[in-house]
């Protein structure tokens, strides 16, 4: 396989999938893009008909939408998803709602792991937004959202770097911790930190 990623500093849904491959053992191998440059929407169109980042290859297979490489990964490795019917069910629902909400979150404390913003970003909308996600992350069934780890932490890893960067406090900690503790995360972060590239438009504080 062929995962085409962008800026691991930057680039919340590269992590996503990028992550699940790394932490149940698929092979892959990994092309980064950085964005924002002149010639990365050609060079991402390449890979992608979306014209975004991430996208898989598999043997002429091509998938793009992070959410559906992680269903698409599960074929594969049905770990991904909780054994249990309605387990897997309300592990779809937080991802979907994850994939499709969050607006205020993502505007205000866009990923950005070698930054910190502590205090930054806090609207009340973003205020609400956190206190949904800590309602979620609550119900955990430990050490991950749904005991071994799932798409599901798959698709709220890059949530626990924005919290990290923005010192968002309240959130369960324990949660965090393990996440960041997974080797698969601290691989990505050591590589964003190696990064050469800025891009001005997501350092939001500066």
């Amino acid at each position: 396989m062929l995962l085409i990623i962008g800026n691991k500093n930057y680039s919340s849904w590269s992590l996503r999938p990028w992550i699940a491959t790394k932490v149940y053992g698929m092979p892959f191998d990994e092309k980064r893009i950085h964005l924002y440059a002149p010639s990365s929407k050609a060079e991402i169109l390449r890979y992608s008909p979306a014209g975004k980042v991430p996208v898989l290859h598999d043997e002429g297979t091509v998938v793009w939408d992070s959410l559906a490489i992680l269903e698409y990964l599960a074929e594969r490795e049905p770990r991904l998803w909780p054994r249990a019917a309605a387990e897997r069910a309300r592990a779809r629902a937080i991802s979907a709602e994850m994939h499709a909400g969050f607006a205020k979150l993502r505007e205000h404390m866009s990923m950005n792991i070698r930054k910190r913003y502590p205090g930054k970003g806090r609207t009340p909308e973003v205020l609400a937004e956190i206190g949904r996600i800590s309602a979620i992350w609550g119900e955990a069934k430990g050490p991950f959202l749904f005991g071994e780890f799932s798409a599901a932490d798959a698709m709220y890893a890059p949530v626990v770097l924005r919290f990290r960067t923005y010192a968002v406090e309240g959130p369960n900690r324990r949660y965090m911790d393990t996440m960041l503790a997974l080797p698969a995360m601290r691989e990505w972060i050591e590589a964003a930190e190696r990064e050469p590239e800025s891009i001005p438009e997501l350092d939001l504080y500066e």
